[in-house]
């Protein structure tokens, strides 16, 4: 086994759970990252559509409400600085509010009207009155497209940006995390195999050598008892008395 560096794992049962449950965790993120990025990207091209719609009919709109101030300054005069003369507070207003998709949240601007402020007053009311009723009607309504706009290019550089960001991190973990952490996961798993066989070898040479000495004791024993036997007979035999022998 090689000198381990800092990055290298030790090899054992509990670094092994643990890079299990590391991997685990990690593919879990990265299936959710994968999801969060494949959703906001629908969103981002169905924003992207609504943007290249309202831009062609923002065209439209303005062409309309520049003909028609046209028309009413030729029907009343120039009313401009009547109107300027006139306001004391605003009529129109900005509210902000946001919209979650998959966790980014996105601005989302509202126009909000007064309908106690007159600001034409008797504007008109000799000539040309429902003229310029037909203009504010119609910049009233080029106001909220260009609001509705603003608001879609806002939530699409909001989501280009977190769709950029959500992606580096679906590669970092498939590219980077999970690969090292397959990597360390076999590591640990080989580094076990060969500590085991290591372990079996050594128990095998254990049991050899006990094994070799029990047959050399066994050997001994043998004869010793052989010796023993031979001893007792000749003593045996020594000690008895032979009747027709006579001396």
């Amino acid at each position: 086994m090689g000198a381990l560096d800092e990055s290298t794992p030790v090899p054992s049962r509990i670094t092994l759970q643990l890079m299990k449950q590391k991997k685990k965790s990690a593919f879990q993120g990265y299936s959710l990252l994968k999801k969060k990025s494949d959703a906001l990207f629908i969103h981002f091209r169905d924003v992207l559509k609504d943007i290249v719609k309202t831009k062609t009919k923002v065209g439209e709109e303005m062409r309309n409400a520049s003909f028609s101030l046209a028309k009413s300054v030729w029907a009343a005069g120039d009313f401009k600085g009547q109107i300027i003369e006139g306001i004391k507070r605003p009529v129109v207003t900005l509210s902000l509010s946001t919209n979650n998709v998959a966790g980014v949240k996105l601005p989302i601007f509202q126009v909000n009207i007064d309908p106690t402020v007159d600001v034409l007053g008797n504007l008109g009311v000799a000539a040309g009155g429902q003229v310029i009723n037909n203009t504010r009607e119609n910049y009233l309504q080029c106001l909220n497209m260009l609001v509705k706009l603003a608001s879609m290019q806002v939530a699409f550089f909001s989501l280009d940006e977190e769709i950029k960001m959500t992606n580096r991190r679906v590669n970092a973990l498939n590219n980077i995390v999970l690969p090292r952490l397959d990597g360390g996961i076999n590591y640990i798993i080989k580094e076990l195999d060969e500590i085991e066989r290591e372990e079996f070898y050594r128990l095998k040479k254990i049991k050899e050598k006990k094994s070799d000495k029990l047959k050399d004791s066994n050997i001994d024993t043998d004869a010793d008892g052989d010796y023993n036997a031979s001893k007792r007979q000749y003593n045996y035999a020594c000690t008895q008395k032979d009747d027709d022998i006579i001396f």
